[in-house]
C-alpha cells in the first residue's frame, strides 16, 4: 500500500521526531506531554501508514531502522519550516508570565545568575527564574525531556542534539586567607605540597568521573572546580604530591574554611575575584601553566529558534561580556 501524504496526520510526523530524537517511549511522550500509551498508538498508525517498522526495540533503546534514517533529516526541517511559515508568538519581556529554569552550580550562580536575576526582574516583572544544581548525574536526560532549559558549565564535549555558546574563558588561581604565610611572597610548587589543600569536587571518580569529567547521554561537563591533572603533573616534576585536605561540593563554604586554617584553595579566578571583595581573603597567580577552560551554556536545539529562549540567551551573555 503506498502511504497518501495528503491524509497524514502531522502530529504522527511531531511524534516520530521526538522518537527519533529521544530513542525512548517515555522521553518523547514527555517532551510532546503525551502518555507513552499515546505514543506507542501514534507510532503504530504511522507504520501502518508508511509500511515500515521505523523503530526497534533493542536494550539501547528505539533503535532506527534504515527509513527511519533516511525520513528523519528532511522531515525535521520540513516541520521548522511549517513552523516558521504558521509564525510563531513574539515574546514582550515586559507582559510575558512565565518560568525559566536553569542549571548551575553555586559558583556560576553567585557570580552570573544573581545579576541575571536582578535583570530579568527588572524587564520582565512577571518572568520567573529557577536554577538547578548541574551536578545532578541526570542533566543531559533533563535537558533533553524540557525540564531544563539552560545549562551553565565546562562542558568537554557537547553532543549533536544540544547547542551551545561561549560565556567566558577563565584561569584556576590560588586562593587564601590575607593572613596566611604566603600572602607576601610568591608560591612555589614546593609550597603546594607542603600547605594542604582545599578543593571542590563536583563530581569524582565514584560517579564515573574520568579525566576530570563526567559523561551521560554523550554530555560530558566537569567533575572538579580546577583542573586536578594540571596541579598532579606540574608537582610530578619536583617527585611531590598534592595533599587533599578538605574537598567539598560546593564553593560557598570555602572562605569560612580558608579563613580558620593554613589551607591554601585553587578555584576559578572570577569565583577568587568575588571572594577578595570580602577583604579577608587573596588570590595569586599558580607557580605553573594553567590552561585556560571556557565556561558555556547549553541548551536544546529544539529551542534555537525560540523568542523567549533567544531573549533570555541574550540578557545572560550579554552580563557575561560585562
Amino acid at each position: 500500500m503506498t502511504p497518501n501524504p495528503a491524509r497524514m496526520d502531522l502530529n504522527l510526523l511531531r511524534v516520530f521526531d521526538a522518537v527519533f530524537e529521544d530513542q525512548n517511549l517515555l522521553r518523547a511522550g514527555k517532551r510532546l506531554h503525551l502518555s507513552q500509551s499515546a505514543i506507542s498508538h501514534a507510532l503504530s498508525r504511522l507504520r501502518e501508514a508508511l509500511q515500515d517498522e521505523l523503530f526497534v526495540r533493542t536494550a539501547r533503546g528505539m533503535e532506527p531502522t534504515a527509513r527511519a534514517l533516511a525520513m528523519a533529516t528532511p522531515l525535521r526541517e520540513a516541520l521548522r519550516s511549517i513552523h516558521d511559515t504558521l509564525g510563531v508568538q513574539a515574546f514582550d519581556p515586559a507582559t510575558a508570565s512565565r518560568a525559566f529554569v536553569l542549571a548551575a552550580n553555586d559558583y556560576v550562580t553567585s557570580v552570573l545568575l544573581t545579576r541575571l536575576s536582578h535583570r530579568v526582574n527588572a524587564l520582565a516583572p512577571s518572568v520567573d527564574l529557577v536554577v538547578r544544581p548541574s551536578t545532578r548525574l541526570d542533566l543531559a536526560e533533563q535537558i533533553d525531556v524540557g525540564r531544563i532549559d539552560i545549562a551553565v558549565g565546562i562542558f568537554a564535549d557537547v553532543p549533536a542534539r544540544l547547542q551551545s555558546a561561549p560565556v567566558w574563558t577563565q584561569e584556576d588561581v590560588l586562593l587564601m586567607r590575607k593572613g596566611h604565610p604566603l600572602r607576601r611572597r610568591e608560591a612555589s610548587l614546593a609550597d603546594l605540597a607542603d600547605f594542604p589543600l582545599l578543593t571542590v569536587s563536583l563530581g569524582g571518580q565514584e560517579e564515573g568521573a574520568v579525566s576530570g569529567y563526567i559523561v551521560e547521554r554523550g554530555l560530558a561537563r566537569q567533575s572538579d572546580m580546577f583542573d586536578r591533572q594540571a596541579l598532579e603533573d606540574a608537582l610530578a616534576q619536583i617527585g611531590r604530591h598534592p595533599r587533599y585536605r578538605v574537598t567539598v561540593p560546593h564553593s560557598l563554604a570555602v572562605p569560612e574554611l580558608l579563613l580558620a586554617s593554613e589551607m591554601i584553595a585553587i578555584v576559578p579566578a572570577p569565583l577568587a575575584e568575588s571572594f577578595a571583595r570580602r577583604g579577608d581573603l587573596h588570590a595569586k597567580k599558580l607557580p605553573y601553566a594553567v590552561p585556560g577552560v571556557t565556561l558555556r551554556a547549553i541548551w536544546h536545539q529544539r529551542h534555537a529558534h525560540d523568542p523567549a529562549h533567544l531573549w533570555l540567551r541574550s540578557q545572560l551573555f550579554e552580563l557575561a561580556r560585562r
